[in-house]
């Protein structure tokens, strides 16, 4: 596997795509994320359901960092992970856990 990046893809492509940025900016982040329809944390759980489904593994990192800001504990990414290997694929679903467990074991090392 390669290595990871644990930057934002966003932030990588900003200086090359500066108005892709500010689309993810306004409205996604502004208002898409904002609207009180859903909360934030189930938010999270379909965007990383999705990424998995998708295959766009780059953006996981960036997404499990928000998901557990979001409140999303590792229990439950990890059985989102799990339950996605039968809708996405095992491939993916193993490749969501390694992104997983690298992103959270750098948060907690991150955190103390």
């Amino acid at each position: 596997m390669s290595k990871i990046d644990f930057t934002s893809p966003r932030e990588s492509a900003r200086a090359f795509t500066p108005k892709l940025t500010g689309f993810v900016e306004e409205p996604l982040y502004s208002k898409v994320w904002s609207d009180t329809d859903l909360a934030p944390r189930d938010r999270s759980l379909i965007t990383i359901a999705t990424l998995i489904a998708g295959g766009h593994a780059d953006e996981l990192p960036a997404h499990l960092r928000r998901a557990v800001e979001n409140g999303v504990t590792e229990r439950e990414l990890s059985g989102l992970i799990t339950h996605m290997a039968f809708y996405a694929g095992f491939p993916a679903a193993i490749t969501a856990s390694a992104i997983a467990n690298a992103t959270l074991g750098a948060i907690k090392e991150n955190n103390g």
